[in-house]
């Protein structure tokens, strides 16, 4: 027995779609006996016609990944695909990096292991880009006397 016209106005009085649509299968001979919409209405009023919830993507293992991936789980060689830049904005890298050293610089001159003028000639040497890193400018300082090597 066709019930197609009878699933397509239930499926508009209830704005969905007509895969949502079932029926009781015990009264199949009252839905098809329904031809306008008024009992079609009444037929659903009486729940001889429903629908059923929409389907949806379970997240549950999606949760399960992304908390191991918060472990460093998944993040090795295999699955970089972007180049180091791509992964890491070059310029926040830069921005972080030179913070940092900045700090560092400001410490050591708050705490008179330094002088102002040293101060501001590493602090330009920063800025133009002559350390990778705190270890370096680390370095720097020891080769030149101005670290002494017991300072962290």
């Amino acid at each position: 027995m066709d019930l197609g016209y009878q699933k397509k106005l239930a499926a508009k009085i209830l704005s969905v779609g007509e895969s949502r649509i079932k029926f009781d299968d015990t009264q199949i001979d009252r839905i098809s006996s329904a031809v306008t919409r008024e009992e079609v209405r009444k037929l659903i009023e009486d729940g001889v016609i429903y629908t059923v919830y929409a389907k949806g993507n379970s997240r549950g293992r999606w949760r399960e990944f992304h908390a191991s991936r918060k472990e460093g789980r998944h993040r090795g060689h295999g699955k970089r695909k972007g180049v180091n830049s791509a992964r890491m904005d070059p310029e926040l890298v830069w921005v972080y990096r030179v913070r940092k050293l900045r700090l560092y610089l400001k410490w050591l001159r708050d705490h008179g292991t330094i002088d102002r003028r040293t101060y501001r000639l590493l602090y330009r040497k920063v800025k133009g880009g002559a350390f990778d890193s705190l270890a370096s400018l680390k370095r720097y300082m020891r080769d030149h006397g101005i670290l002494p090597q017991n300072i962290r």
